[in-house]
């Protein structure tokens, strides 16, 4: 058995699944906050050097998982493990968000594409010269990645 605790809580403006953007490129601009609870405070020393975040967080709103799937940006069925939908066998999500700034246990955030009240399980620093590949393949998602900045979420992995 794996346990993970969380490490704080996600304050966003988006309170429904339905509607909201299904990736950071789509909710450009969005502010948010991460509260962090107080006793991962230390954890924060330093952060505010950044310019990105990854936060990994709890999929709280989803229940179950298939392993061929139908994505946002596609009608065509694909392995979950190459798709970001939601519905995993872990629930687990991965947004890179803009650090705006560090107040205590309050990080300020842009471009937010996370549902209010979504666990925290981990903040990881973006260091583009470990983060930033080029790459010359992109799967199925190629022609479709550039759809990410308007495509809303439409319920179908509540």
């Amino acid at each position: 058995m794996i346990c993970y605790e969380s490490i704080g809580t996600v304050r966003s403006p988006f309170k429904e699944v339905i509607g909201m953007p299904i990736q950071p490129i789509g909710a450009k601009g969005v502010q948010g906050v991460i509260n962090i609870h107080p006793g991962f405070a230390e954890g924060l020393k330093d952060l505010d050097g950044f310019s990105y975040i990854f936060l990994l967080y709890h999929l709280h709103r989803t229940a179950g998982f298939s392993l061929i799937v139908k994505p946002f940006l596609d009608n065509d069925d694909h392995g979950v493990f190459a798709t970001r939908v939601p519905k995993r066998p872990n629930s687990i999500g991965l947004s890179v968000l803009k650090l705006v700034r560090v107040e205590g246990v309050v990080v300020h955030v842009e471009n937010i594409d996370i549902l209010d009240g979504t666990p925290v399980l981990d903040i990881k620093p973006y260091v583009p010269e470990f983060d930033v590949w080029d790459a010359d393949r992109v799967g199925w998602f190629e022609g479709k990645a550039s759809n990410a900045h308007h495509h809303r979420s439409d319920g179908r992995f509540r």
